[in-house]
């Protein structure tokens, strides 16, 4: 069990954290995350079960668009045309977590976790980039429920993702690199 998120976590999101660690572990494969409105919460969660937490490579939070370009590499152009929260700026990100650090495998999370002019409440996008294959693209509407629930819907795809891009190849929607 995530001992420092217990009992936030729900069990079905420790089993799945422990799930695509132990692949990760078992492919020898390292794992990034690129994270704006979780704020650094699956970093936190993937760092702390024991075992298998040593597949976790490292973490970038990056809730500005500043930090998105700076860290990640995110393309200015991609911030000012498609917005921080887009499906472009998503691959960007997971693919700048790749670029930028010593892992195989890297999934970003931005969204909004509470809504305001332009900026429909639970809208979160997702990517996981690993060498060698297409970036995964998933969009969540998870609605006006909440900063807390919405980050940890969150951290449910994002887990999903990773799982997807780890495990063998499954009948999986894959889109080509739009970033």
């Amino acid at each position: 069990m995530a001992e420092a998120l217990d009992p936030a976590v729900s069990p079905e999101i420790d089993r799945l954290a422990q799930e695509v660690l132990r692949e990760a572990c078992d492919r020898r494969l390292s794992l990034a995350t690129a994270e704006s409105c979780t704020g650094g919460l699956l970093a936190s969660l993937l760092t702390d079960l024991p075992g298998v937490s040593h597949a976790f490579e490292r973490g970038f939070v990056v809730y500005t668009p500043e930090a998105k370009h700076e860290m990640l590499g995110v393309p200015t152009t991609v911030i000012d045309n498609d917005g921080v929260v887009s499906e472009r700026c998503a691959r960007a990100m997971a693919e700048g977590a790749i670029a930028h650090s010593k892992a195989e495998v890297a999934v970003s999370i931005t969204g909004f976790a509470e809504g305001g002019p332009g900026q429909p409440a639970g809208l979160v996008h997702f990517a996981c980039a690993r060498h060698g294959s297409p970036t995964l693209h998933r969009k969540e509407t998870f609605g006006d429920v909440g900063r807390a629930e919405v980050r940890l819907k969150a951290l449910k795809t994002a887990l999903e993702l990773l799982r997807e891009q780890i495990a063998p190849r499954r009948s999986a929607t894959v889109s080509p690199n739009a970033a």
